[in-house]
């Protein structure tokens, strides 16, 4: 059966896009090639923690989305989005692995007047370089001409429910006026405004530096939250007073590591031909050592309470409070609680967690014992460390009940606890 749109990757990007698109009640098919997603929504679940609720997906599946693993429906469609996951590999270079296999899958069955859009995080250049090469080879049309195709790099912000797709602007970098328009046609039936970059370069870039922009701010933060440590300074007192003022300053908060799906890109990492060499951003560079040492830095204050309390790490008793990157969510993509958690476990503490999101949680493999009673537990411990402030956490009780807490978000009343 033909529909009016495929979104090509079934994970935290396309879902939601998916989602919105069978509201706006646009004939929406969901391919992807692994059959795992395929399963989940067809047994009603959500395929990726962290994204939708049941309820949504058998909402989407009432009002007719059809989920895929055929990648014949893709050329019966007048739209298809590729929201393939493109995450960081060994080397800090962007794996377009999935994205390759989804232009392949697409440009075999690519009809003339389909418009593509691309919505995954890539590197700048990838629409023109990586994606119209494949899809131009493997169909025989030519992008622009035959075909439209532009960049929307998503701004999705999985489990926030006051900034949505449909209020959230899109930026729209086509490769041809004409592409630009076509996709702003599409996107315009999904969202209040739409924002036309100058190409899909621009676009791509758009996506960089938003992320960036976070990752150099929240390095700032967390340096300033260890020199304010060491001085006696009280920093979430600091960021109380600085965000008062009306202009020149947002407020950023420390915390125990970064997390998420939106990983930050050096251009010094991209791939340049020869005649173009490659102009690493320091500062950005700089950032993903002081975030990525966070961790440790954990790791380090909960040692020394421990030993300001008689206490060594090796048989402590340590829970863990919220292991997923973000508050009143399930998805733990790249949350430092496991790196924590391991480096807690090296030194021969005994770890336990509780998160009311995270019913079964496991490090190497190995399940960690969740606590069934947050305050029996807490009071057990030797020591608690909140690592992610849940909004079901009554923290002043919590501070009571537990022996010794560590507070690595700034939550709890001012000085209920070990502050970060």
């Amino acid at each position: 059966m033909p529909a009016d749109l495929a979104v090509i990757g079934l994970g935290h990007l396309g879902l939601p896009l998916a989602q919105a698109a069978v509201t706006a009640g646009i004939d929406t098919v969901g391919y992807d090639p692994d059959s795992r997603p395929y399963a989940e929504l067809r047994a009603g679940r959500s395929p990726v923690e962290g994204t939708l609720t049941a309820s949504e997906i058998r909402r989407m599946l009432s009002g007719g989305f059809r989920p895929t693993t055929n990648a014949a429906e893709l050329g019966r469609v007048r739209t298809a989005v590729i929201c393939s996951p493109t995450p960081l590999g060994p080397d800090r270079t962007i794996d377009l692995t999935a994205l390759g296999d989804a232009a392949r899958a697409l440009a075999a069955r690519l009809r003339p007047h389909t418009t593509v859009l691309l919505e995954s995080a890539v590197p700048p250049g990838t629409t023109e370089n990586v994606l119209r090469p494949l899809l131009e080879e493997g169909s025989g049309l030519v992008a622009g001409r035959d075909f439209h195709l532009a960049c929307s790099p998503s701004r999705l912000d999985p489990g926030n429910r006051t900034h949505v797709l449909a209020n959230t602007p899109k930026v729209i970098g086509g490769l041809t006026p004409a592409c630009t328009e076509s996709a702003a046609a599409f996107y315009g039936r999904l969202t209040d405004k739409v924002v036309r970059a100058r190409g899909p370069r621009e676009a791509e870039m758009t996506k960089v530096l938003e992320t960036n922009f976070r990752h150099v701010n929240i390095a700032l933060v967390n340096e300033m939250a260890v020199l304010c440590h060491d001085l006696g300074v009280d920093l979430w007192d600091v960021i109380r007073c600085a965000e008062t003022k009306p202009f020149g300053f947002q407020p950023f908060r420390p915390g125990p590591g970064v997390g998420g799906h939106g990983v930050p890109v050096d251009p010094g990492f991209l791939p340049y031909s020869t005649r173009t060499p490659g102009h690493p951003l320091r500062m950005v560079s700089l950032a993903q050592e002081i975030n990525d040492r966070m961790p440790s830095y954990v790791i380090q204050r909960c040692a020394t309470l421990l030993n300001e309390h008689g206490k060594s790490v090796r048989g402590a008793r340590v829970l863990l409070l919220g292991v997923t990157y973000k508050p009143d969510s399930a998805d733990q993509e790249a949350a430092p609680a496991r790196e924590i958690a391991t480096r807690l476990m090296d030194m021969g503490a005994q770890i336990g967690y509780h998160d009311p999101h995270v019913l079964d949680w496991r490090v190497r493999e190995r399940p960690v014992p969740r606590a069934d009673s947050l305050y029996e537990a807490a009071a057990a411990a030797d020591l608690t460390v909140l690592l992610q402030q849940h909004r079901t956490y009554d923290l002043q009780g919590l501070a009571v009940k537990a022996q010794l807490l560590l507070d690595t978000r700034g939550a709890t009343p001012a000085g209920a606890a070990h502050r970060l």
